[in-house]
């Protein structure tokens, strides 16, 4: 298992401003002096594992005695024998600041600036692998995002990577949330042509969303008929 911590975060001015829909006008000027005063609060780590795949199943794959089944992860890693899974996380403090705001627009930047602020640490993420082990092409697939890789596989994800609350503080509730929110986990693997869950998702008005559905991608993965 690999622990980075202090990991860098520069919070990106024109993301920031994209996801709230914001001209150079409305209230850009208070967002800005928002995000630098909120920057200390982001404590930036990440945890992640270099494994090899022990067996290929019609559905699933098992990593380390542990088994992951899903149609679309088994697919992805056909040709794949090695897989890095992870976790990232910003830390607790931003979000503690917006749940004390009472201030509902407020809060609304802080949710922002904290996911701009997870995307940047997950960019790191994928820096560091390139650098480490001279992976060029790579896509992931997280627990959760796919009704064919249930979040109830984020069990399984980190009994793979160990002790993720005593090394990053990230912990998983009951109902199999990451605490802090501001967390995110999956699986990295090498791809030559990348891939996105948002492909075989046809969840429409999605924030999260990275690039369109694709109905026949859906058949060929084999979840939709």
């Amino acid at each position: 298992m690999e622990i980075l911590e202090q990991i860098p975060v520069s919070l990106d001015f024109g993301e920031i401003k994209r996801r709230l829909r914001m001209g150079q006008g409305d209230n850009w000027a208070q967002v800005q002096d928002l995000v630098e005063a909120v920057q200390p609060l982001i404590s930036a780590r990440a945890v992640y594992a270099v494994c090899y795949i022990e067996a290929k199943l019609e559905n699933a794959i098992v990593i380390d005695g542990i088994r992951f089944k899903s149609k679309v992860l088994r697919k992805n890693l056909d040709s794949v024998e090695r897989v890095f899974p992870y976790v990232v996380t910003i830390g607790s403090e931003l979000e503690e600041e917006g749940r004390a705001c009472k201030d509902l627009l407020k809060q609304y930047y802080l949710d922002t600036i904290g996911n701009v602020a997870l995307v940047g640490v997950r960019r790191y993420l994928e820096d560091q692998f390139r650098f480490r082990y001279a992976l060029d092409g790579m896509s992931s697939m997280s627990p959760g995002s796919l009704k064919d890789w249930p979040i109830e596989e984020q069990r399984a994800l980190f009994a793979i990577l160990g002790d993720v609350e005593g090394s990053i503080g990230v912990r998983l509730s009951e109902s199999l949330v990451m605490i802090p929110s501001k967390s995110l986990s999956g699986i990295y693997f090498p791809t030559e042509v990348p891939f996105y869950s948002c492909q075989l998702c046809p969840r429409e008005r999605c924030p999260s969303r990275r690039t369109t559905y694709d109905e026949s991608a859906a058949r060929d993965y084999g979840i939709v008929k």
